[in-house]
């Protein structure tokens, strides 16, 4: 296996799924960058863009490449055969009325929320990005970026260690290399790390920053209303010159949440200790007597904020997780009569 692959995150979890097959290393490659209907993929014999397969084409969303996958190409290496198994998936519910899961960014070991200190920071917003980051599998990081636009960053570097227990905050300044240190330490010679949060916050400052000159566009936020412009376009995946692989994924404006609940029993665990305490174990902690939750909010432990964004992510998760369900149950019965209908054809072919 070349060393140029090793650099890019090739890992045994990856090259073990080619044990048992006669697939050319040199047809393996790691996808980074997704435009439209454009895969950037760097393999052995350097950087080729790439089509899908038909059967890609025709798969869903969630099965289809998408930045940081490593994928089998043909043989003649102009075309994504194979998406292999993710040791990680970072996804969200589509935009809109959308009921597809959208993959963002694969194979990530860490995730940078990033968020900067000024009226940006909203811990409802964060609290989110834990769930989401929870449900992918990766090791999830705050990094507090703009530390030059507050006189008080410890406000809200204790702001940020209320949302999670035990999740790290960094803080950091892209205009002073000295603070970077802290963010350095998460990245090694192989793991990649994917950089999320708002237009504006600063992570293409950031991964500048981090690589030692330009990688991607910047631009400052808006005076008028804190808020940032789109910089970066589209997801993709750099190799800094230290080792170590981030994926700069743009500003999402919406981000939906779906099958999580498990998630969010980790990210709001506070609260659903709290729960078991309950008089009722039905309590929706409204206003029933004996609630352990309000009893905690009234004696100053827990923020209502945060008793109600759980309770937001609880109703949104359920309402888009049955639908999901719905959509794949019809899907099942859909390509059941397709079968059925095929079955039919072939009898009548032979009598």
């Amino acid at each position: 296996m070349s060393e140029g692959l090793n650099k890019i995150g090739l890992v045994p979890f990856f090259t073990q799924q080619l044990l048992d097959s006669s697939i050319s290393h040199n047809q393996l490659g790691r996808v980074t960058s997704v435009q439209r209907s454009k895969w950037t993929v760097v393999c052995n014999t350097g950087e080729k863009e790439v089509a899908l397969s038909p059967t890609l084409r025709e798969s869903a969303a969630i099965e289809r490449p998408t930045v940081g996958d490593w994928v089998v190409l043909d043989e003649s290496l102009v075309r994504i055969e194979k998406v292999l198994d993710r040791k990680s998936l970072f996804k969200r519910l589509g935009a809109g009325s959308s009921a597809d899961v959208q993959p963002i960014a694969a194979n990530i070991d860490t995730l940078f929320i990033v968020t900067s200190c000024n009226e940006e920071f909203k811990e409802s917003r964060i609290e989110r990005y834990l769930a989401l980051c929870a449900e992918a599998g990766a090791m999830p990081v705050i990094v507090l970026t703009k530390t030059d636009l507050t006189d008080d960053t410890d406000i809200y570097v204790a702001r940020a260690r209320s949302l999670q227990a035990g999740v790290p905050v960094e803080t950091a300044n892209a205009l002073d290399p000295s603070t970077l240190e802290g963010l350095r330490a998460w990245i090694d010679q192989t793991s990649t790390v994917a950089l999320v949060g708002s237009s504006g916050v600063g992570k293409s400052s950031l991964l500048n920053a981090l690589a030692g000159h330009s990688m991607a566009a910047t631009s400052d936020i808006r005076q008028q209303d804190k808020k940032g412009r789109h910089t970066t376009t589209h997801r993709q995946l750099h190799l800094l010159s230290s080792g170590g692989l981030i994926i700069d994924v743009p500003g999402m404006r919406e981000l939906r949440v779906a099958e999580v609940e498990q998630s969010l029993g980790t990210v709001f665990a506070d609260i659903e200790v709290l729960a078991q305490q309950c008089q009722f174990a039905d309590c929706n902690h409204e206003a029933e007597p004996g609630c352990a939750v309000l009893q905690a909010i009234e004696d100053g432990k827990i923020d209502s904020r945060r008793l109600a964004n759980y309770q937001k992510l609880l109703r949104e998760n359920a309402v888009a997780t049955a639908t999901l369900a719905e959509k794949r149950a019809k899907g099942r019965d859909f390509a059941k009569m397709v079968k059925q209908v095929k079955r039919l054809k072939d009898q009548k072919g032979s009598e």
